[in-house]
């Protein structure tokens, strides 16, 4: 078993297990976990949902800011075991969904500060998932939407109330901000 080390807040320096040699969890690189949340800056009463969540490695990163409520969504029952092992050392219960994002996102009944999605390279519906988010209202006004993907695919700037913000490259990846307008 590897591990990834959990980059800041009150759970600094823990570390979480991600299966070796599993390549459907990818894991975020340090430095790319450690831009994103100094750019978010304090979660403290700020919910936050991660949609992909392999390890729940964002989930941990945003729960150890402040995050709370904090949600993982996982359509995978082989990682389910693993996901509920790693959140377990949060300081606040992090819910965790098996089901596909797709799914979560049309029955979910609530809106969340931040929603940080992380769907595998291959997906080929990450612009057909903003505009499910932007349409179901998951993202609270004023919220924003981060999506990590490729760097050579293309997604929309804006949907709905959505809107594309700013932009940060790491490497060959891609992760786009985008903020819900405010009603």
């Amino acid at each position: 078993m590897g591990g990834l080390r959990i980059t800041g807040g009150t759970l600094k320096g823990r570390r979480i297990e991600v299966p070796k040699g599993d390549f459907e969890i990818r894991p975020a690189m340090d430095r790319m976990r450690e831009s994103l949340f100094s750019i978010l800056g304090p979660l403290d009463g700020r919910s936050f949902l991660d949609m992909f969540s392999g390890s729940g490695i964002i989930a941990l990163e945003a729960a150890s800011r402040g995050a709370s409520p904090v949600a993982c969504v996982e359509r995978d029952r082989a990682k389910l075991g693993l996901l509920i092992r790693n959140v377990s050392i949060a300081p606040e219960r992090i819910d965790c969904h098996c089901v596909p994002v797709e799914r979560f996102v049309v029955r979910c009944e609530r809106a969340y500060s931040v929603v940080f999605c992380d769907p595998p390279f291959p997906y080929s519906h990450k612009s057909d998932l903003i505009r499910s988010i932007a349409d179901g209202g998951l993202v609270e006004p004023g919220g924003l939407l981060l999506i990590h993907y490729p760097s050579e695919d293309t997604l929309p700037q804006s949907h709905g109330s959505l809107s594309a913000i700013d932009e940060r490259s790491y490497g060959r990846s891609t992760v786009r901000f985008y903020k819900r307008a405010l009603e």
